[in-house]
């Protein structure tokens, strides 16, 4: 009886494991490398705090870009997909975020995608998306896709989103 007992305690403790384990968070650092969902909090921690702050407090937006970005930015939600092992990420992606701060963006409408060195996640959030180089920032409006930034800037972070919000004609470094 003792023998049942504890073959069923274990059959639910491993049950219950496995299944609290999917509804934690879907982030997690393998091999120094953050993958899965995360937040811009998960990037200002250990062992990423160093490049994030260093560019974040580097950078300054203009007066005039941030009321621009303010106005027309309003209606979108974006997404990006990066990876916390690769240089153009580390650059680029703290900006953004200084930026989305500068124009008091909410939070709630940018999904952070961190990715293994393949640009795969555990979860296929990439699935159907075509990413192929990171960082990428796509830009959606009303749920459709209007225009991504891909890996760098054309002309500047924040010039390249403007144009994008703006509707104006875009391509990004590889199209």
């Amino acid at each position: 009886m003792k023998k049942i007992i504890a073959i069923i305690t274990f059959a639910l403790l491993t049950i219950n494991c496995s299944s609290s384990k999917k509804v934690v968070n879907t982030r997690e650092i393998m091999d120094g490398i953050l993958v899965g969902k995360a937040q811009k909090s998960d990037l200002q921690q250990e062992p990423f705090v160093k490049w994030f702050s260093e560019v974040y407090n580097g950078y300054t937006l203009s007066e005039e870009m941030e009321n621009e970005l303010k106005s027309k930015l309003k209606d979108f939600t974006i997404t990006v997909f990066m990876g916390t092992w690769c240089e153009d990420s580390q650059n680029q992606v703290p900006k953004f975020y200084k930026i989305l701060e500068e124009i008091n963006f909410p939070s709630k409408k940018v999904t952070l995608i961190t990715m293994a060195r393949d640009k795969t996640t555990p979860e296929q959030f990439e699935k159907g998306l075509h990413i192929t180089n990171v960082p990428t920032f796509i830009f959606y409006k009303n749920g459709k896709e209007v225009n991504r930034i891909v890996e760098s800037a054309v002309i500047s972070l924040e010039q390249d989103m403007l144009d994008i919000v703006s509707g104006n004609k875009y391509k990004h470094i590889y199209e």
